[in-house]
């Protein structure tokens, strides 16, 4: 068995390099093996990419654009304005529904563009071997050094010139850090615009406020230009929350406490009141088997208690399960108290807080709020 299964794999490992050979070769000749073509190209019935009509002038204005000075948000502007599709709105009208573009509401990402600019093979040049599976028979891929990469320049008609192609790289603002610092503030993955539902971005100035990038692009969208300031956010949240956690503290939970140890106490004694049955029923028996009565007597006595021990046991399992419940109460309630007092003695909203406490705030112009709970009771309470 050990041996087949040896087998097995260096035959796949054999099929993986005879495979990735085999498209290797064919993309050498220009052949393209993916099943959608690059934005503004399409496959031509060789198999091989030639510029689409329909898209490639919107390809070069981009570029056109860029090489002007123009930024992504401009240029993502423009289009909007010329009522051009995107490429997940193009793809989604042929049928193919590989992206959701229900939010988009037609427009143009910044990162779309950005990713439009970059890309070499608007000027003929194909890259093959970017990423590599880490594991035979895996999805998981990882991005290779770009040293490593195979680059075959005139593989495909191109669509930019390489004089226009190194305008617009060289109108770009090129910010490059080797290492991305990631900055953690309370709202962190929260924010979010309940207009078009995207997530807010967060301005990184001496004044922190959230602002809503989509609709940069879109001066008739309800969420344009909308901004909320980061303190006053987080003081509107914080008020939300304290409010709830002073209503909370303010219970009087005196009672049902009390009416807790009244039900534990019922129990226990019910409790007692069946194990001293079921302690005459063993001495019953023990009677009959010593012959100290009779048979007819001791099924007499003992179906007397069987009658009392069924009534009791009734009783006290419906005892049990209200006290369970009673108890599972109370250790929520508890629960949301201690929760309470940590709100109330943090004096400010901290991530901790935010993360135990909030899925999401939708943000609405107006700096109207919609806060999404994670914890429904403690909500509720109150």
């Amino acid at each position: 068995m050990a041996f087949k299964y040896l087998a097995a794999e260096f035959y796949s490992r054999d099929l993986s390099v005879k495979s990735t050979t085999a498209k290797m070769v064919k993309m050498k000749r220009g052949e393209y093996q993916s099943k959608i073509c690059l934005y503004g190209y399409r496959k031509s019935t060789d198999g091989r990419m030639e510029p689409d009509e329909e898209t490639a002038p919107n390809v070069r204005l981009i570029f056109e654009l860029a090489a002007q000075g123009c930024t992504a948000p401009q240029i993502g502007k423009v289009l909007v304005e010329r009522g051009i599709p995107t490429p997940g709105e193009r793809k989604a009208a042929r049928g193919i529904a590989y992206h959701d573009v229900s939010r988009s509401a037609g427009l143009w990402q910044t990162s779309t563009i950005t990713r439009l600019l970059d890309d070499e093979r608007y000027i003929g040049t194909y890259i093959i071997g970017k990423r590599h599976v880490t594991e035979i028979g895996g999805s998981h891929v990882r991005l290779k050094d770009e040293s490593e990469w195979i680059k075959i320049p005139d593989h495909h008609p191109s669509i930019v010139s390489k004089e226009l192609f190194e305008q617009a790289q060289a109108k770009r603002r090129h910010s490059k850090c080797p290492k991305k610092t990631v900055h953690q503030y309370p709202l962190r993955t929260k924010a979010f615009c309940g207009c078009c539902r995207h997530a807010l971005s967060r301005s990184g100035g001496k004044t922190r406020y959230f602002y809503c990038r989509h609709s940069k692009v879109n001066d008739r969208a309800p969420c344009y230009n909308m901004t909320v300031k980061e303190n006053e956010l987080e003081a509107a949240i914080y008020d939300t929350i304290s409010k709830q956690a002073k209503i909370i503290l303010n219970l009087d939970n005196l009672s049902n406490a009390g009416l807790l140890d009244i039900r534990l106490a019922e129990r226990a004694d019910y409790g007692q009141q069946v194990e001293g049955l079921k302690a005459q029923k063993r001495a019953l028996y023990e009677q009959l088997i010593l012959c100290e009565i009779g048979k007819a007597e001791y099924m007499e006595r003992k179906a007397e208690i069987d009658k009392e021990l069924v009534c009791l046991e009734q009783v006290f399992s419906a005892l049990n399960t209200q006290t369970a419940q009673m108890q599972m109460d109370a250790d929520t309630k508890n629960a949301s108290r201690k929760l309470a007092q940590e709100i109330i003695d943090t004096e400010g909203l901290t991530a901790g807080l935010v993360d135990t406490l909030i899925e999401r705030v939708y943000v609405y112009p107006g700096n109207r709020l919609d806060i999404e709970w994670k914890i429904k009771d403690f909500c509720a309470a109150g």
